[in-house]
């Protein structure tokens, strides 16, 4: 599957919500998303621009959603960022991490935000909180849903890019000299 996606920089975090909420989206999420990244001793996969993750959204009522993903390189195709993904969801990541480490993968990185997950106009709509960095909202869907939605959420559509994660940080730093902090980076 090819994943299509844009994000912004969410300045205030309520008045989107109640856009929102406002045009119908439907909330499908509430609680914590963690990617835990993987790659090889020699960053092989970091080369090649690919990601192995396991993801975890864990539900404010305790629910608990695991998947298996990889990620193919990154390229852009009118001005979204695009992706091939491949993805199986099972509900024990402890047991996709050993089989992983067999491999000879090891964890790299982890990435940690609260979120809010939406549909709107046939898009996914999430809002990102961050533990140090901007709030980010992210749109992911065919290019006229992402179009529809993003016309419909009061963040101008200019402000919305194919950036990666590592981009939004960094313009976080230099504009404020603070960290960003997304989660941690594991030095295996």
């Amino acid at each position: 599957m090819i994943e299509l996606e844009l994000k912004a920089v969410v300045k205030d975090p309520d008045a989107l919500l109640t856009r929102l909420r406002q045009f119908g989206a439907r909330e499908e999420f509430v609680g914590s998303l963690t990617d835990r990244r993987f790659d090889y001793a020699d960053g092989r996969l970091l080369e090649k621009d690919e990601v192995i993750r396991v993801r975890e959204y864990r539900g404010e009522n305790g629910d608990l959603q695991t998947s298996l993903e990889w990620k193919g390189p990154e390229s852009h195709d009118s001005g979204y960022k695009q992706r091939e993904e491949i993805g199986v969801q099972t509900g024990d990541a402890e047991s996709l991490i050993a089989i992983l480490s067999r491999l000879g993968l090891r964890q790299t990185r982890t990435i940690e935000r609260r979120i809010r997950q939406y549909r709107l106009d046939g898009a996914v709509v999430r809002m990102e909180h961050y533990e140090q960095m901007d709030d980010l909202v992210e749109v992911e869907g065919e290019g006229p849903d992402i179009e529809r939605a993003i016309s419909q959420m009061g963040i101008a559509r200019e402000e919305f890019t194919a950036d990666s994660l590592s981009e939004f940080a960094r313009r976080y730093e230099a504009r404020t000299g603070k960290r960003a902090i997304t989660g941690a980076v594991i030095n295996a």
